[in-house]
């Protein structure tokens, strides 16, 4: 080992110290900040992460739509299943419908899908909480669990649907009555968004009260693992018929996705803070080191010593403490993600409570997703920035002569 090095590792680890102060309070620093971009960028890359797989659960990965109705479905389904990486593909059809249940209104979403095959591209049945796809017919639809709550409505439930066709027909002077249903199921995504008011209906039932006939408005495709969706989005917007578009699960909810992105960027970027204020903890604290060691620096000049290596003594030293900072950061965010639900209910429990918590903030069980690229960063970034914090220091200490330093007092 270099001298240089060695006496850098002697100067953070003196002998017969197990904790040295400085090296310990540098070194807190640098893992509080990692700890909290760790921590920060895991939860809302899961938050990023759950809402992909719940897109792509309720929609597939791609969606093929077009500005008009789409005519022929079964056929562009077929085309479509022998693409290459497609694993299945279903036609679809959504809006909004007024729903009644003794007398009681809602306004949710409603979604039509193909009895025959949506099972090949979503899996309705890992969400139901209640009630079975077995049971779904053309006189039945599956509800969202807050919008069953919220209405009171149950499992066998006779419920009303008022669809906009009613208000064509009105203009010609016709009366359309509301469609009766029976509620054949209850599901629960976990999403807020989707669990509020949404409504799944058989393609039939939803073009029945669109006027749809016999056209939809998209069809959703699942890919088989592995297979890259934006990819594949581009390959088929290159072959599909003029007016169709084939869009990915994130630009489907590309302005949901962007906020998410753009919160998770701008929380990294404001606690990137915390690793640069310790950078400059390490230097201030180099460069103390600097003045109160200028005759030892005087000394290593004078015993042949070059200024290179002096400058890369003080260097190795925020390289040291970015790397133990790092390491102890990073066993520290690990210990946070691991026990973050418990501490959420710890929280939730002594503000508001669990129940509340739920309603409002719409999760108690935090979600965690870290990518290797966040991780990655975060390393080389804290990494960098210590050692960049050594450059003054090692800066001043390179700049000394000898004679000098050694008539410091």
């Amino acid at each position: 080992m270099p001298w240089y090095l060695y006496l850098a590792l002697k100067q953070l680890f003196p002998t017969g110290r197990v904790f040295p102060f400085f090296t310990f309070m540098s070194g807190l620093g640098v893992a509080v900040g990692v700890a909290l971009l760790v921590v920060t960028t895991s939860i809302m890359g899961g938050f990023g992460h759950g809402i992909r797989g719940m897109i792509v659960d309720t929609q597939g990965e791609i969606q093929v739509v077009s500005p008009t109705l789409i005519d022929h479905p079964i056929a562009l389904v077929e085309r479509l299943e022998q693409v290459p990486g497609i694993a299945g593909a279903t036609p679809f059809a959504r809006g909004v419908v007024m729903l009644q249940y003794h007398n009681k209104p809602d306004f949710p979403e409603i979604q039509g899908v193909d009895l025959a095959r949506v099972g090949k591209v979503i899996p309705f049945e890992r969400y139901l909480v209640a009630g079975s796809l077995d049971d779904l017919d053309d006189d039945s639809i599956l509800v969202s669990a807050q919008l069953a709550r919220g209405m009171g409505m149950q499992l066998g439930s006779e419920v009303e649907i008022y669809s906009p066709l009613m208000l064509e027909k009105m203009k010609q002077d016709e009366i359309l009555l509301p469609r009766g249903v029976r509620i054949a199921g209850i599901f629960e995504i976990g999403h807020q968004h989707l669990d509020r008011r949404m409504i799944i209906a058989p393609l039939r039932l939803m073009q029945e009260l669109y006027g749809l006939g016999p056209t939809v408005h998209g069809i959703s495709v699942r890919l088989k693992p592995g297979v890259d969706e934006f990819v594949l989005a581009r390959q088929l917007n290159e072959t599909l018929p003029a007016g169709l578009q084939a869009l990915t699960w994130f630009e489907s909810a590309a302005d949901f996705q962007s906020v998410i992105r753009f919160e998770k960027y701008m929380v990294f970027f404001l606690l990137a803070f915390i690793v640069v204020v310790a950078a400059l903890s390490i230097m201030s604290s180099l460069l103390i080191s600097v003045v109160r060691k200028t005759r030892e620096i005087g000394l290593l000049g004078a015993l042949g010593g070059k200024p290179r290596q002096v400058a890369a003594c003080f260097c190795a030293q925020g390289f040291f403490l970015g790397v133990t900072g790092t390491a102890a950061g990073l066993l520290l965010a690990w210990l946070v993600i691991s026990f973050r639900n418990d501490i959420v209910r710890v929280l939730a429990r002594f503000t508001v409570g669990e129940d509340v918590f739920q309603q409002f903030y719409g999760f108690v069980n935090l979600p965690s997703h870290t990518t290797g690229s966040d991780l990655a960063t975060i390393i080389v970034g804290a990494i960098v920035a210590s050692t960049l914090a050594g450059l003054l220091p090692a800066w001043r200490a390179a700049q000394l002569k000898p004679v000098e330093a050694l008539r410091s007092e």
